[in-house]
């Protein structure tokens, strides 16, 4: 069944009668006008007029449908399941809770298919691209086999975790990002607004400068006439090897290679796209998803496509009959740990918790690599800013020194 595609957020003005016969006016935001017309029923308005309407640019995105918010409507659902209330209901009272239209909306409409007899996981998949391929699976799962509450809280669980390692890898990403984009602003405020002023008292002096602060002036001079111009540029290149990733797998592949190779930062990448995998793999082969599916949708759950090439590639080999182990081994993607637990696990039947607990171990590194980050960062921003903060300030110095010199 292919996806369903995003209804936009409406802003319907409605006029109308109440149930005390007094005219009545509002505006709600929903998806479609039917939810309008069953929210104002409910309320016993007889309505008498409906008009449709675009919303901001800013509503929209106040109001549109986030991972976090399909996170935590699982671990709601599952947490009122599993105290025995009924699954339309349950719906309802989240809906009613919900403080984002969207939201409201699509928990309306599959409240409102399930309780006429459409399976959850089916009006979840009609209704919502939010919802996909693998948490749709979850949830079928789930529902054949009359554990639905169990399943949703496995699936919000392993949705929490993920969440949580996707933050600390961002985390990890914005301080040396900061670091170098302060740097970079610093260093070309000094070259084209403070160094141009001793540009101008030293051609007082009438003497020769250092070759040190010729150099930095003539920076100095390129930065004033080309450095807008270079940024700009700078900004080109980084959209154009985006665009190009998104166009060309080779090129996305090549760039995901370059990525695993940087230093700290592949290594957070590396340790948590295998947690990723272990995990997600983990969470569907206890369900009772087949292997197979689950190798699948851990590829889905990869954002670095050498790794992604390389999970589809063990899901082409474990078809062939291949052990799991074997195939990993294979795709020369995984470190030996990896692949020694996986194959304990294949031999014992556990294979489900090695995989937790390789996901486990591989999270915990994330965890201590991300808290040791401005440890290890700081003291290599420390230099290297004192470089070329203090370089600037001695090239600029320097010939004043020289005139004090001769003068003494």
């Amino acid at each position: 069944m292919p996806k369903p595609l995003p209804m936009p957020l409406r802003k319907f003005r409605w006029r109308g009668v109440d149930r005390s016969g007094a005219k009545a006016k509002g505006q709600i935001l929903a998806l479609t006008e039917m939810e309008v017309r069953n929210q104002l029923g409910l309320q016993q308005i007889h309505i008498s007029k409906i008009s449709r309407h675009r919303i901001s640019f800013w509503t929209r995105i106040a109001h549109r449908i986030t991972r976090k918010d399909i996170t935590l409507f699982t671990r709601q659902l599952a947490t009122l399941l599993t105290t025995r209330v009924p699954l339309v209901q349950a719906l309802k009272l989240i809906s009613e809770s919900h403080s984002k239209a969207e939201m409201k909306s699509v928990l309306n409409q599959v409240a409102s298919r399930v309780e006429s007899g459409v399976p959850i996981a089916q009006a979840l998949q009609a209704l919502s691209a939010h919802f996909d391929r693998f948490y749709i699976d979850m949830i079928a799962t789930g529902e054949s086999s009359g554990n639905i509450a169990v399943m949703l809280d496995r699936l919000a669980t392993y949705r929490e975790k993920h969440d949580a390692l996707q933050s600390k890898v961002v985390k990890a990403m914005i301080y040396p990002s900061m670091v170098l984009i302060v740097s970079c602003a610093v260093t070309y405020l000094m070259l084209t607004s403070v160094i141009p002023e001793f540009e101008s008292m030293f051609k007082g002096f009438n003497a020769n400068l250092p070759w040190f602060t010729s150099e930095v002036l003539k920076l100095s001079s390129w930065s004033q006439s080309y450095g807008l111009v270079s940024i700009a540029s700078l900004g080109l290149l980084i959209a154009s090897i985006k665009f190009i990733c998104l166009k060309n797998a080779s090129a996305e592949l090549f760039i995901s290679k370059l990525a695993i190779k940087l230093p700290v930062v592949g290594d957070i990448i590396t340790k948590a796209t295998i947690a990723k995998f272990s995990r997600t793999l983990a969470t569907s082969f206890s369900s009772g998803i087949p292997i197979l599916t689950g190798i699948q949708a851990s590829a889905k759950t990869t954002e670095n496509a050498y790794f992604q090439q390389a999970i589809f590639s063990i899901h082409t080999h474990v078809v062939a009959g291949v052990p799991v182990h074997l195939a990993m081994r294979n795709s020369l993607a995984f470190p030996e740990m990896v692949l020694q637990m996986i194959m304990i696990g294949e031999e014992t039947g556990k294979l489900d918790e090695m995989l937790n607990k390789i996901a486990s171990i591989y999270e915990a590194d994330v965890d201590n690599i991300v808290d040791n980050l401005g440890t290890i960062i700081e003291p290599l921003v420390i230099v290297f800013l004192g470089t070329i903060i203090g370089g600037l300030v001695i090239a600029m110095y320097l010939p004043i020194f020289n005139l004090m010199s001769v003068i003494g």
